[in-house]
């Protein structure tokens, strides 16, 4: 199944070269598709435990901790890293 992408934050640099969709297996979870995302990243780079992540507009938590979900074809996957402005 193909899940939809959306990285953003101050770590936008780390996902220039993320996918737009990401394919997974039929029943894949919210886990699979974060194991599958932190592996398209630069070897040694990695996103914060504290982004948040939402599968099609419902907020899961954040990537260090989250509820469960299973996934569907086509559901897009959020991450979003923290800011902090002045």
């Amino acid at each position: 199944m193909r899940i939809r992408l959306f990285v953003s934050g101050r770590n936008y640099e780390r996902a220039a070269k993320i996918p737009e969709e990401l394919m997974l297996a039929e029943g894949a979870t919210l886990d699979d598709a974060l194991q599958g995302l932190c592996g398209l990243l630069p070897e040694g780079r990695q996103l914060p435990g504290s982004c948040v992540v939402a599968v099609s507009g419902r907020h899961c938590g954040t990537l260090a901790s989250h509820r469960p979900e299973v996934l569907r074809d086509g559901d897009e996957l959020v991450v979003l890293a923290p800011v902090a402005g002045g």
